[in-house]
């Protein structure tokens, strides 16, 4: 028995491991999947009034990717958040940024817009013209997107070009010279219906589609689980048996 000891401990130890990995896979599916609910829902119900500086506050994950409505008007500059997409709703796709443009409420706040994508590669003229922001009062609706803040994965942003890694919409602010106080902690994906005539920036690419593969990563832990336990059984049972066997030999002499 003694010969077990160590290999019963490390097996223990090892089983903790997987399990636990297996039911955070299954926390984790819970939360994939009542964000999947959370964001079918926003981008399927009528807009709601934008949270206004009152309520910023209040603001709680459940609150990202709600459907809202304001209305201003757009001020000058833009910055940008690179992307790619794979799935468009338009009928442009590939590696590129989405424009982020300051938009004025009626109400004296600001919130930075995501008025859609443009593709990496565009000519300077046709981008000019489609970061050029929209002269005139708006009422704009969109999905409500909660600022992120980069981690130590995210590239610094390009300061140059004005590209983004990270949805920080502070950092962002801050490039363009916005009065912090007045800015709101979340951006405004537009719907797609505010794409303009020449067809750039394309809006609506909020991406709403989320790959759910957490049921396989933790089935696959429960049966690495379950194979470390048969492992250990069969390695047991090669230790213990033999000896069974030689107690059953020496009594029968």
């Amino acid at each position: 028995m003694r010969k077990l000891v160590i290999p019963t401990l490390a097996a223990i130890a090892a089983l903790v491991v997987l399990l636990n990995l297996g039911f955070w896979q299954l926390d984790r599916l819970a939360w994939k999947e009542n964000l999947i609910e959370q964001v079918e829902a926003g981008v399927s119900t009528p807009p709601e009034t934008a949270p206004e500086p009152g309520a910023w506050g209040d603001l709680a994950p459940s609150d990202d990717y709600s459907h809202v409505r304001l209305t201003g008007r757009f001020l000058e500059g833009a910055v940008f958040y690179y992307t790619a997409l794979t799935d468009p709703v338009g009928p442009v796709s590939g590696p590129g940024v989405m424009v982020y443009a300051p938009f004025e409420t009626d109400q004296q706040w600001i919130v930075l817009v995501n008025r859609g994508f443009l593709p990496q590669g565009l000519d300077k003229v046709s981008r000019a013209k489609a970061i050029t922001p929209p002269d005139g009062a708006w009422e704009l609706t969109g999905l409500l997107r909660l600022s992120e803040k980069p981690n130590w994965t995210t590239p610094e942003p390009g300061r140059e070009d004005r590209i983004w890694f990270a949805r920080d919409t502070d950092a962002m602010a801050a490039e363009l010279g916005l009065d912090p106080a007045r800015l709101a902690p979340f951006s405004i994906d537009l719907d797609a219906s505010f794409t303009p005539p020449s067809g750039l920036p394309q809006a609506g690419e909020t991406i709403v589609h989320f790959k759910n593969d957490h049921l396989g990563y933790a089935l696959t832990w429960f049966g690495l689980a379950a194979t470390l336990i048969g492992v250990y059984l069969t390695y047991a049972a090669s230790i213990l048996w033999p000896r069974k066997r030689q107690a059953g030999e020496t009594s029968t002499k």
